[in-house]
């Protein structure tokens, strides 16, 4: 398979943590990515709708000194006339693109999940944690919510923290008194330096932290005592999260696993919901 203009350009813009804005420049130059390596900033930026600085940062983002030598680099890479042997990867638009992104991202995370220790471990310590405490801001918010309405089916008291604020401190403070012994965040990019001071003072309190992140390296591992990876993809204006979506099932699967009663809270549930008519079937 020969690899294509805009293939290339894709991976030139792999792992590197790019803004919105920054990503809309990215896409705009893959879409033309043949011609991309002969256009100033000035008209890169009025293809993408985007500011002339906001090109030059692009630029220094991706780690070049500005914008003409990161032309230089395309012009290098990609001469006139190579889009002629463009790849079957360039037969993709960008939303299929950013699809096969997270298949990819999928595989990597069950490549993680070949060795199921560290899953069962925080299934344990989730299940052994009375309240669960279940923390996620901003990008996370929704990947919280999700994990603590299904937890709530059978764990006895969940609660979901997906509001950053000076209450959340009285709210874990309260959860300790109660009995809580873990924390269960999902941490996702750009990462809230509020979560991260928010797990600090939890460990401090006395919680062990279980962590969903887009990686291990991410700002937040320092202070997480169990932190499991899951990539998101970056293939659109803003972060995909189907693995770290999924990883959070997972630890809903390793969790019920660990309760004794999870089985009997399940069907208790699906009877309350038949009597009164919750679900359309």
């Amino acid at each position: 398979m020969s690899d294509g203009p805009a293939a290339r350009l894709q991976k030139l813009f792999e792992g590197h943590r790019l803004t919105p804005t920054q990503r809309r420049i990215a896409h705009c130059m893959v879409r033309g990515a043949a011609e991309v390596p002969f256009l100033s900033s000035v008209e890169l930026a009025e293809l993408a709708g985007v500011s002339q600085p906001s090109v030059t940062r692009f630029a220094v983002a991706l780690g070049f000194d500005g914008y003409p030598a990161l032309r230089r680099h395309l012009r290098e890479v990609a001469p006139a006339g190579s889009a002629d042997g463009a790849g079957h990867e360039d037969s993709y638009n960008e939303y299929q693109q950013a699809v096969r992104g997270e298949i990819e991202n999928l595989r990597r995370l069950a490549a993680v999940l070949a060795d199921p220790a560290p899953v069962q471990e925080a299934g344990r310590l989730l299940a052994g944690s009375t309240p669960l405490l279940v923390l996620g801001l901003r990008a996370a918010s929704s990947q919280a919510r999700g994990f603590a309405y299904f937890a709530a089916k059978v764990h006895p008291d969940v609660r979901l923290l997906d509001e950053g604020g000076s209450m959340l401190e009285d709210r874990i403070d309260a959860a300790v008194a109660a009995g809580a012994s873990a924390l269960l965040c999902f941490a996702l990019p750009r990462h809230p330096r509020e979560v991260v001071d928010t797990l600090e003072r939890s460990r401090r309190a006395g919680l062990t932290v279980v962590t969903v992140a887009d990686s291990a390296f991410a700002p937040v591992a320092h202070h997480s005592d169990l932190l499991i990876p899951a990539p998101v993809g970056t293939g659109l204006a803003f972060d995909t999260a189907c693995a770290p979506m999924l990883l959070g099932r997972v630890l809903l699967e390793a969790m019920a696993d660990a309760l004794p009663d999870a089985q009997a809270r399940l069907e208790a549930f699906d009877a309350r919901a038949a009597a009164h008519g919750l679900f359309v079937e």
